[in-house]
């Protein structure tokens, strides 16, 4: 399948779009013609991949935590994603040790909270 067809005019919804690797992803499904929905925390340095690329002038984004679950569903209610990419994650090392629960909450229940929301809305995403 041409993966220009694939996801021109579809509304991708990535988690983590604000770190080095969703940034990217979002301006290359941008290039290829999807809608681009991006949920995460800020970026946390100014001159992150996402803000030096000017993420928020192409992309509808949500600064929200991905482990509020009531905020996530309502975004996926709203928005109706057709793909969904989950890259939210806590990946320093150093940071898991010194934060542990904060770090389980992040990376498993995050993923829970996506699973269930995509249940619960009855999406039938890719």
């Amino acid at each position: 399948m041409n993966i220009y067809k694939l996801f021109k005019d579809k509304k991708v919804l990535i988690t983590g779009n604000t770190g080095f690797k969703g940034s990217w992803l979002s301006i290359y499904l941008h290039h290829l013609g999807a809608k681009i929905i991006g949920v995460s925390l800020k970026p946390h340095i100014e001159m992150s991949m996402h803000n030096y690329c000017r993420l928020e002038d192409f992309i509808e984004q949500y600064y929200i935590n991905i482990s509020d679950y009531d905020r996530l569903l309502e975004v996926i209610k709203v928005t109706q994603p057709d793909y969904i990419f989950h890259m939210a994650a806590q990946a320093i090392t150093l940071t898991a040790y010194k934060e542990p629960r904060k770090t389980f909450e992040t990376n498993v229940m995050g993923t829970v909270n996506i699973l269930e929301s995509v249940m619960k809305v009855d999406l039938h995403v890719k």
